[in-house]
């Protein structure tokens, strides 16, 4: 697992994850994106276009730290993730508490 940060227009920070998010992805890049995410701002958007697989462990780091950026009165949304990944999101809940976009545009109006 790899995550790329990169700064958009009118704040956005986006977070680009690349592999698996099981439990090696997790351990790779939890401790910075939980950093990027805290240090970003109001408007994090985590592109998941590249992210292939979640297991149990990867949605415990999405939601705590969409739970984090809330509670500092930020907004964290999902870009483009593949179908399985968006499958185990709405399926354990997760899409009732952070948005999805499929397009950057899309995504950089609503935040």
């Amino acid at each position: 697992m790899k995550i790329q940060v990169s700064e958009l227009e009118n704040g956005i920070r986006l977070i680009a994850l690349n592999g698996k998010l099981d439990n090696s992805g997790v351990y790779a890049v939890e401790t910075d994106f939980v950093r990027h995410c805290a240090e970003g701002g109001m408007r994090i958007l985590v592109d998941l276009s590249n992210v292939g697989y979640i297991s149990s462990i990867g949605i415990p780091m999405l939601v705590d730290t969409a739970r984090i950026v809330k509670s500092r009165g930020g907004t964290l949304a999902f870009l483009n993730p593949q179908k399985h990944v968006l499958d185990v999101l709405d399926l354990v809940g997760v899409l009732n508490l952070v948005p999805v976009y499929y397009d950057l545009r899309s995504a950089k109006l609503a935040l």
